[in-house]
Formats: structure tokens, C-alpha cells, sequence
């Protein structure tokens, strides 16, 4: 609009210039008013304020930028890493429950060199009955241990999905690229918490497999053993004179 009535102010001076000289004055009492003059004021102030316009273009294109900018830079202000180490340390908390021979290279070496393999066919009938015995007992824990993991994994199920509602929820709700990208980054750790779940799900039900496994082939060799000692008939029979009346 402002354009227009510069316009229309110009195009009213230049509709006065005709009817006289280009250097006719006009006196109106003590004022005197130069056309020429007055419409070249006017062009001036019309490209002025379009200059102006320009820059206050500029200006909110700068500011909104600099909006931008922000919003880039803005951190997600949620976290789920709580959440996540929480559920890890449950998980940890369960395998670190395992009964008998838990996960440790030293305790499970001292196991088996004890009561597995060769040595469940050394010592007394009372020592491998007392060794079959624990490594049965070792089996049913292992599979127990097992039964608990699964459980406690399963349980992780719901609030991982809850969890993974609030992280796709943010991450559509982000207003810049920085929190897509932790609202992204988030997902991902949600993914590895799941991958430890199942990691410790199948440890677990290896476990209990290979303990049962070892308890099998230790009950052979004590087997092998007690047939051989039972086939053992020592120096065998010596026919000796034998007075049977007086």
C-alpha cells in the first residue's frame, strides 16, 4: 500500500508538471512549492522505504535462521538411560544368582576337574555316589537358573515396549536435527539392552544344557569304572588240599 500511494503521489506531481515550465515555482502565500522537487522527494522516499523493506526482510530471514539454528542445537530433554541401565542390571542380577558353578572360568575349571570327566571314576563307591549326586544336583540348578533368566527377560518385555513408545514419540516430536539424532540414538541403546537380554537368555539355557551334557558323559566313565571293577576277579581260584574227615 505504501508503494501504491508513492505511486499515486507521483503520478499526481507529474500530471502538474505539464501546465508549467519544468522550473515553475508555485507561491501559495509565504510557501512556495517546486514540482519537480517535490516529485523527485517523493521517488526518493518511495526507494527508501523499499530499501527499508529490504532490510527488514533481511532481518527476520537472519532471525529466523538463527531460530533455526537453535532448535538444531537443542538437546532432547528426555533420557531413557535410566531406564535401560535398570534393566541391565536386573538381568546381571539374575546370572549373578547361578547356583553351584556359576559364570567363572576358575569355579567352573575346580568343578570339573573335581566331580566331571576322569574324576568321577576316582575314588570309593561311596565317593561317586556322592559326585554323581552333586553333578545331578548342579543340572537341576543349572536348568532353575535358566527358568529365572527367561523370567526375568520376559518381564523385560513390557517395559521395553513402554519405553520404546516414549523414544518414538519423542524422536517424531523433535524440533531439530540434534534431538532426532538422540531420540535415534536412544532407540539404538534400547536395541542393544534387548540384545543383552537374549544374550543372557541363551548363556543361560547353554548352561544349563552343557552342565546336564557333562553330568551324562561323567555318569559313562563312572559307569566304565564300575563294570571293570566289578569284572575284576583279583588273582582268580587256587586249588588247595582240603581234609573233608578225620
Amino acid at each position: 500500500m505504501r508503494k501504491k500511494l508513492a505511486a499515486l503521489m507521483i503520478t499526481g506531481a507529474m500530471a502538474f508538471a505539464p501546465m508549467q515550465p519544468a522550473y515553475a515555482l508555485f507561491g501559495f502565500g509565504d510557501i512556495v512549492f517546486d514540482p519537480s522537487n517535490y516529485a523527485e522527494n517523493v521517488l526518493t522516499a518511495a526507494r527508501t522505504l523499499e530499501q527499508i523493506n529490504n532490510q527488514i526482510q533481511q532481518l527476520q530471514n537472519e532471525a529466523q535462521m538463527l531460530i533455526n539454528q537453535a532448535r538444531n542445537l537443542a538437546s532432547l530433554p528426555y533420557s531413557s538411560l535410566a531406564q535401560l541401565q535398570a534393566t541391565i542390571a536386573r538381568t546381571q542380577h539374575l546370572l549373578s544368582e547361578a547356583q553351584n558353578i556359576a559364570y567363572q572360568v576358575s569355579e567352573i575349571e575346580t568343578a570339573f576337574n573335581e566331580q566331571y570327566g576322569e574324576a568321577a571314576a576316582a575314588g570309593d563307591f561311596g565317593t561317586m555316589i556322592a559326585s554323581a549326586e552333586a553333578r545331578w544336583h548342579n543340572s537341576v540348578a543349572g536348568y532353575e537358573d535358566a527358568l529365572k533368566v527367561q523370567a526375568g527377560v520376559v518381564g523385560n518385555i513390557e517395559r521395553t515396549r513402554s519405553e520404546l513408545s516414549n523414544l518414538v514419540a519423542q524422536s517424531q516430536g523433535a524440533t531439530g536435527a540434534l534431538q532426532a539424532t538422540q531420540a535415534g540414538n536412544q532407540l539404538l541403546a534400547l536395541q542393544s539392552q534387548q540384545m543383552t537380554d537374549l544374550t543372557a537368555a541363551v548363556a543361560a539355557q547353554n548352561r544349563a544344557q552343557a552342565l546336564d551334557a557333562a553330568r551324562r558323559a561323567s555318569a559313562e566313565a563312572q559307569a566304565r569304572e564300575n563294570l571293570n571293577r566289578f569284572l575284576d576277579y583279583g588273582s582268580g581260584y587256587a586249588p588247595t588240599t582240603v581234609t573233608m574227615f578225620r
